[in-house]
């Protein structure tokens, strides 16, 4: 599906239930290639993202299907019978997460270049720091990653970044590791804790995933985990929260887990947006006088760069002005031409944009860039007047499950061709 087309004006109400998280799903479906016996991974969201990753695992010689809508089978191969083809490594940055599972299982990798959106530099270098550390040798030839190890080996390592996939592929491979490993300065998003969880359950001995200090005590094998079952996706909860927000609507968010999205809350409370948690759902309501406020993006726990977007569209609806500086990804704000389509006031200095917000918006025909931009424009298009025809729709699909019929769920007018 290429064109999502949107006749906007009218408030979401009623509830969505959300999938299982993309980020976390990838990473735990590179990991289980080093399980030693068949497992199946549960709240597997049925996305591109995750069909694509399949395929690629499929390729170098696991089998693995679908055993329903949200469950799949994975049998780990006992060798590799292949690369990581360019043609689907190209579709999916996320793709680079192999090569750690890789190196400690197989001892040896071979990973196209990866490609995803581009929102940005997401240089490898730490990856490939860290997984030097253990004692792989990795190096770039003609365009593909190439690693080899003889024998992985605990060591410390600190990055200079909180890396999200660093921290995973430094975290995977130090698991088969001898000895003990110590990453210092890692990423704790709660995918990073999920992940941990996961190879936990196969047998590994993880600790401190989610704070700043994450140690391994590396074993030989892992061959506990028959099923695993992946948290919620908190970007796919905020997404719709924000949404909620940007049609004045009143809408129930069901399988989140508030914790997770806990920056977005208090930003939306902040605007004066009313938001009521429990123990798995979130109630977002519009308040009748909503506020600008400024945002900046950072590592989790903060403002998480994958919701500016959304959020971009929000308060460009509401009077007076908001800042948002991206500090994670310099190509993030692309998506704001696109909302100028609409009637968006906004203008875009390096990694700060100012949103004059408060003005109508209305129907236009505006392209995606990304996935988040992607999402950014259904809520604008759900917010304007008239009809919005969103073109490059393939990228929204790359992370949003069943975005048309939860969005007709809650009463809005959708069609995707």
């Amino acid at each position: 599906m290429h064109k999502v087309i949107i006749k906007g004006g009218r408030p979401l109400e009623g509830k969505v239930r959300i999938s299982g998280a993309k980020n976390a799903s990838l990473a735990i479906l590179c990991a289980s290639l080093m399980a030693d016996k068949p497992l199946v991974l549960e709240n597997i969201p049925y996305i591109n993202d995750v069909k694509v990753l399949i395929e690629i695992i499929g390729t170098i010689g696991a089998k693995i299907y679908w055993q329903d809508y949200q469950s799949l089978y994975i049998e780990p191969p006992e060798k590799i019978n292949g690369d990581a083809p360019y043609e689907l490594v190209k579709k999916l940055r996320a793709s680079n997460l192999l090569l750690g599972p890789m190196l400690a299982k197989f001892g040896c990798a071979k990973v196209s270049l990866p490609g995803g959106c581009n929102i940005g530099s997401r240089p490898m270098d730490l990856h490939f720091k860290g997984l030097r550390g253990l004692g792989a040798e990795v190096s770039l030839e003609r365009g593909h990653i190439i690693g080899r190890a003889g024998k992985l080996t605990g060591t410390q390592i600190y990055l200079d970044f909180p890396s999200v996939g660093a921290t995973e592929n430094i975290m995977m491979a130090a698991c088969l590791a001898e000895g003990q490993t110590i990453i210092e300065n890692v990423a704790k998003e709660p995918e990073i804790v999920d992940l941990a969880n996961f190879l936990n359950a196969m047998g590994a001995k993880v600790r401190g995933a989610g704070t700043d200090i994450i140690k391994i005590e590396g074993v030989t094998s892992l061959d506990k985990c028959q099923r695993y079952s992946i948290i919620p996706d908190r970007i796919e909860a905020g997404t719709y929260m924000v949404a909620a927000a940007a049609t004045r609507g009143n809408v129930l968010i069901e399988n989140v887990i508030p914790k997770h999205v806990e920056p977005l809350i208090a930003k939306l409370r902040e605007a004066n947006v009313d938001v009521e948690e429990s123990e798995d759902t979130i109630t977002v309501t519009a308040g009748k006088q909503l506020k600008p406020v400024d945002i900046k993006t950072l590592p989790y726990p903060g403002f998480p760069t994958d919701l500016q977007s959304q959020m971009m569209v929000f308060l460009s609806t509401v009077p007076g002005t908001s800042v948002i500086i991206e500090n994670i990804f310099e190509n993030r704000f692309q998506v704001a031409d696109e909302l100028k389509r609409l009637g968006a006031k906004i203008k875009v200095e390096g990694r700060m944009a100012v949103i004059e917000g408060g003005s109508s918006l209305h129907g236009a025909h505006v392209k995606a860039t990304d996935l988040r931009a992607g999402a950014a424009l259904v809520i604008a298009g759900l917010a304007a007047s008239g009809e919005t025809h969103i073109s490059n729709a393939i990228y929204i699909y790359r992370g949003y499950q069943d975005i048309e019929n939860k969005l007709k769920l809650l009463g809005a007018e959708v069609r995707c061709l």
